[in-house]
């Protein structure tokens, strides 16, 4: 996968684990270590560290810190948590990329930390509580979306990094619900690994092998929709395929203000990072009171259009200011 500057920096910071025994980083002797161990590099995550920034700030006495896997795959997860079992890690936050392949190693973390997850869930492991978007009623939301796009209907196409992963199909779970008795219809569900090259290429493909029976592109990932404007772009087909999103990567903001991109779903990353690593900290101290009965806490989502979108693409500029 061809990274960004951004993700490449995010990258080298954190997959410094990925290899056992190598370039460990230097941790705090006297401090308790809290991971945030994410999913894929991504400007969404970069708010989430603006979250974590402030949580650590408040948090002198532990080390906070994020790990970004150099490849999305449960694997690259796997050994990034085998080594934070080594480095006697007290809290762990996850965006598990396959949760059923993942049981057993969260289980191992949960015998020794407490372990939130995060963006997506693992509710067959022993997490404590899950922190993040109720992706069924997020996959609702982008489906109102698509109707609203296609009120005579129309054939479309889904884009995702996997299907393996929670959050994927609690959405399109939700998108189906939103579709259900309309004339809008799913032709297939495109997924790339978590390769940008690839998500571009799926929605190049998409464009060529349907032409004009595909009426609209769903991007389900923070960067599956911009891939996807880059390629009804590229194939001159602004206005007559229609695009709505997840998240608020900058060429998303940019194409929604264009008015090539209806809309996007945004969750809340930032909220992602700094309340679970309170939460975090509250539970390693023995506070059990910020766990719900569910053991889910649910962070609200937000639409942004052409209405909104100024406002709040000025305020994601101030977020991933370094």
């Amino acid at each position: 996968m061809k990274l960004t500057k951004r993700q490449a920096v995010l990258g080298a910071a954190s997959t410094v684990l990925a290899t056992p025994l190598l370039g460990r980083p230097v941790l705090a002797a006297d401090k308790p270590l809290i991971a945030f161990v994410v999913n894929v590099p991504a400007d969404f995550w970069v708010i989430a560290r603006r979250g974590l920034e402030k949580a650590a700030a408040e948090l002198p006495n532990y080390d906070v810190r994020m790990f970004i896997p150099g490849e999305m795959s449960a694997a690259a997860q796997k050994q990034i948590l085998e080594d934070l079992l080594a480095l006697n890690v007290a809290g762990v936050t996850i965006s598990p990329v396959n949760p059923d392949n993942s049981t057993d190693i969260l289980n191992r973390i949960a015998e020794k930390a407490a372990l939130f997850t995060v963006d997506g869930d693992a509710p067959n492991s022993n997490r404590i509580m899950y922190i993040g978007t109720d992706n069924v009623d997020a996959g609702r939301e982008h489906g109102k979306l698509i109707l609203k796009a296609l009120p005579e209907g129309g054939k479309i196409m889904l884009f995702v990094g996997t299907m393996e992963a929670a959050n994927a199909q609690e959405r399109v779970q939700g998108i189906k619900e939103a579709l259900e008795g309309s004339k809008v219809e799913i032709v297939d569900i495109r997924t790339d690994g978590g390769d940008q090259a690839k998500a571009r290429a799926n929605a190049e493909d998409t464009l060529t092998k349907y032409g004009d029976e595909i009426q609209l592109l769903s991007g389900l990932w923070a960067y599956n929709t911009p891939q996807i404007y880059n390629a009804v772009k590229a194939a001159g087909k602004e206005g007559a395929v229609k695009i709505v999103g997840f998240d608020e990567d900058q060429l998303t903001l940019r194409g929604i203000s264009e008015g090539v991109i209806e809309a996007t779903v945004v969750q809340q990353p930032y909220e992602f990072g700094y309340q679970s690593v309170m939460a975090l900290a509250r539970y390693i101290e023995g506070d059990r009171s910020m766990v719900p009965d569910n053991k889910m806490q649910i962070i609200p989502t937000k639409i942004i259009d052409q209405s909104n979108v100024q406002e709040f693409a000025d305020s994601v500029r101030e977020m991933l200011k370094s």
